[in-house]
């Protein structure tokens, strides 16, 4: 009698580890990554991660670097650089990180001043962006003494020579540093196509709105599914977020509603072995929405 409880407790212990292993996958690897910086009623960075919803914020941006030009932050209404204002984000930043969200600087932009004229070129900007926002020491560090976890590449305009190289320079520096890229999804990427052949980032968290043939449509998801299909397996990164608008007003076109996004889309690009989690733009918009709220335990 005793034997068999002792044999019925140890299979009923078994049964319920593969329960918790269960559960364990079907939220592994799925994560949230949302834009922060762009709106100055989108509340505090701090405000952000204290929603527990998502796993990266991306400061967005530092819209000016490369061929010459003196490097500088945008972060609309939240601070002025100018006046070394932006400095009092670095509490914020450690108040992110201390829950365990990785803050990462996004350079580039839709609108902005940028690109690299050389090998060198690319080196020096990794020297900059090393010294004043990740590991490094500057006397004139943007963000203050906060070390970022990592550097996201939005590029969206210039030239796409040199990111490779930025890259390789960056993770020169440091290599567990996070290195991400939010290429648009006609595949491959204008820009930073080229870049992404390195195999050095991290994550790619490629827009999947405000482009017509690669995009989730009036619930069709065939140009998206075979976008997403081409992403994961052309390029070799580590994973992939399924970047979208978190609202119908944070872009063009694009927008996925949550019951679509979680009954077809989400379950048609789990399945591989790179799915990382969705990408949002922006928090301004996911405030208005409640889009992440939304989606988190179907990520």
């Amino acid at each position: 009698m005793q034997l068999g409880m002792a044999k019925m407790a140890a299979s009923i212990s078994f049964f319920s580890l593969i329960l918790l292993a269960l559960a364990h996958s079907s939220n592994a690897g799925g994560g949230i990554a949302v834009y922060w910086g762009q709106n100055g009623n989108e509340g505090s960075l701090a405000e952000a991660c204290a929603t527990g919803n998502y796993n990266f914020v991306i400061l967005a941006f530092l819209p000016t670097f490369g061929n010459g030009q003196t490097p500088m932050v945008n972060f609309a209404g939240h601070c002025d650089p100018y006046s070394n204002a932006c400095t009092g984000l670095t509490s914020d930043i450690k108040s992110c990180q201390a829950k365990g969200v990785k803050v990462l600087l996004s350079i580039g932009g839709g609108a902005g001043s940028y690109s690299l004229a050389s090998s060198k070129d690319a080196s020096q900007v990794a020297t900059y962006l090393w010294n004043n926002f990740l590991g490094g020491s500057s006397s004139s560090r943007p963000l203050g003494p906060a070390v970022l976890d990592g550097i996201d590449f939005d590029i969206e305009g210039g030239t796409n020579l040199y990111w490779g190289d930025l890259a390789r320079s960056l993770k020169g520096y440091n290599k567990n540093l996070y290195l991400t890229a939010a290429p648009q999804c006609p595949f491959p990427d204008a820009w930073i196509g080229n870049g992404l052949k390195t195999g050095l980032f991290d994550y790619v968290w490629v827009q999947f709105y405000n482009n017509p043939p690669c995009q989730y449509s009036e619930s069709d998801i065939s140009n998206l599914e075979n976008a997403w299909k081409q992403w994961t397996l052309d390029i070799p990164d580590k994973k992939v977020f399924l970047g979208l608008p978190a609202s119908p007003e944070a872009a063009g076109s694009g927008f996925i509603p949550v019951t679509d996004l979680t009954s077809k889309v989400l379950p048609a690009i789990q399945g591989s072995s790179k799915y990382g989690g969705v990408m949002l733009w922006s928090r301004y918009y996911d405030i208005q929405s409640g889009y992440s709220s939304s989606i988190k335990n179907h990520v």
